[in-house]
């Protein structure tokens, strides 16, 4: 790195800065969480796949594809489940919560059953997102400190500082335009590694003939996930399909992370057009991750010298942390293999998935801890106060995420998978909670919270007890014991149900058929990709 890398890094920081200053004028909760209700879908399905395919993206997807042992191009089959996920929601689920108009979409389910079941899943979110923000924050730190050489604790107060100072000034304005010109960076830095990666190798007719074959398979029909001790039941096609299914359908619907985009739409077509927009374009994005992680997985086999500089900087940084020499592969080959200037906006491009993330995680919480506890007690907040005590919570929940990050210790397997594992333990009965809200008439309170704890719980012991299972099934397993409790529950035990409120459903026959052959044709194109590299 030299003084024209620095200064791409400054300037990118900076600009930041200015981000959430001219987006400072926030006069009330619609404006500092929702953005006023008025953001198209453009920079809202940019924002959305910013805060999907972030930072673990750019670093991890690709180490898993080319270097993670058991790993390869079954990684796109994480996409399988997005078209189904989305078609869900566009169905049953967005409709009748954006209709609600509530802020934090776990006022819902206050309305729904009761103010129990609205804390219960508020707390549930707050935990696992900010748990979830800090494993992701510490790892970025410690890849840039052992790959660029950036001290861990500057890296930590970079990320950090300046992530909360644009949230904290800007709200949801500040975080989708920031996520828009992360996005764009995001993108560009995987074009640029894609292309000095195939330069390096000598051409694509060099890179297909040594690249490895174990890797090209991505859809297998044989693999249920049911006998994983041995970590050989991984990523076949029905648990990616339908546990996918339910972790897409709830991380889009019903964390707040998400659903606060889906909220912040000025009408229902916007929102239809971002979930298209998701559905349509997260499939060509990943495919591109996972190229790139073939073409440097390759590059890694071929040159000796790649392979000693990455076994010396885990080695001698991050060797206490199992798993995570194959998330070093990118950042080692960005500073090895691209010329100063590149380096700085490849530097930049990680930091930018990384503060994107972040931020919408800092958002979220601040949104939900205002709505779901400020309120409650303080019902006639001033909107002079709402905005004064939504930015401190935007500072108390960034410093949690570090706080977090510093606690992190000794984790197992890429970046990647740890955060889906975290998120796998609870979006199923998440999910579970709202489809009993919205779909079921019958149950109640109780029911429904019986059901959310015995549904976590459940996923709790498999992950600490039951290794043959593979972790993506969580997803399903807990919406199915969450859905079976509540209603079990709310049969057996008397208690007041609370009038369902009308359902709105979208009736969009075209919209649905376009999702499911969309569906159906990324499936037949991983099938065959393999047959591009022979």
């Amino acid at each position: 790195m030299n003084y024209l890398d620095y200064f791409i890094i400054f300037f990118y920081l900076v600009g930041f800065l200015v981000i959430g200053y001219i987006f400072k004028k926030n006069k009330s909760s619609n404006d500092f969480f929702l953005g006023g209700r008025a953001i198209g879908w453009g920079p809202l399905s940019l924002s959305t796949m910013a805060t999907q395919l972030s930072a673990i993206s750019f670093i991890s997807a690709p180490a898993f594809v080319g270097l993670k042992e058991g790993g390869g191009l079954q990684w796109l089959t994480f996409e399988f489940g997005v078209p189904l996920a989305m078609a869900f929601l566009m169905i049953a689920i967005v409709p009748t919560l954006y209709k609600s108009g509530v802020v934090s979409v776990y006022e819902y389910l206050e309305n729904r059953f009761d103010a129990s079941s609205r804390l219960l899943i508020s707390i549930v979110f707050q935990i696992s997102r900010s748990v979830a923000a800090g494993v992701m924050i510490y790892t970025m730190a410690l890849i840039l400190q052992s790959a660029f050489n950036i001290d861990f604790w500057i890296s930590i107060i970079i990320i950090g500082l300046i992530t909360m100072i644009y949230s904290f000034q800007g709200g949801m304005k500040a975080v989708i335009w920031g996520d828009v010109i992360q996005m764009i960076i995001l993108f560009v830095g995987i074009i640029i590694c894609l292309i000095y990666g195939l330069n390096e190798l000598g051409g694509i007719d060099n890179f297909i003939k040594n690249i490895d074959v174990n890797r090209i398979n991505a859809v297998d029909f044989q693999k249920f996930g049911f006998n994983n001790s041995d970590k050989n039941d991984e990523f076949g096609f029905w648990p990616m399909v339908i546990g996918g299914f339910f972790l897409y359908a709830s991380y889009y619907g019903t964390d707040q992370t998400q659903s606060q985009r889906l909220l912040s739409a000025k009408d229902m077509g916007t929102i239809k057009k971002l979930l298209f927009a998701n559905a349509l374009f997260r499939f060509p994005i990943t495919l591109i991750y996972c190229i790139m992680g073939l073409v440097l997985g390759t590059l890694f086999y071929q040159d000796v010298i790649f392979q000693e500089t990455i076994n010396t900087v885990y080695q001698s940084n991050i060797s206490s942390i199992e798993g995570k020499k194959a998330d070093l592969m990118v950042p080692v080959f960005i500073v090895n293999y691209l010329p100063n200037g590149v380096i700085g906006i490849l530097i930049v491009a990680i930091m930018s998935a990384a503060m994107s993330s972040l931020s919408s995680a800092i958002n979220s919480l601040s949104a939900v801890t205002m709505e779901d506890f400020v309120k409650r007690f303080n019902p006639k907040i001033t909107n002079e106060n709402y905005i004064k005590k939504s930015r401190i919570f935007s500072i108390i929940w960034g410093l949690a995420c570090l706080f977090f990050a510093l606690l992190t210790g000794n984790i197992e397997g890429t970046i990647i998978e740890v955060i889906n594992k975290i998120g796998s333990v609870f979006y199923g009965p998440i999910l579970g909670a709202f489809i009993l809200a919205i779909m079921t008439k019958n149950t109640h309170a109780l029911g429904a919270n019986i059901g959310i704890l015995v549904g976590v719980t459940f996923n709790i012991y498999l992950w600490l007890f039951v290794p043959s299972i593979f972790w993506f099934w969580w997803n399903a397993i807990g919406c199915f014991i969450t859905l079976f409790f509540g209603i079990i529950i709310s049969k057996i035990v008397t208690r007041k149900v609370n009038e369902a409120k009308d359902v709105t459903y979208f009736a969009g026959k075209k919209e649905i058929l376009t999702l499911v052959s969309y569906f159906i044709f990324i499936v037949l194109i991983s099938i065959f990709l393999p047959f591009l590299f022979n």
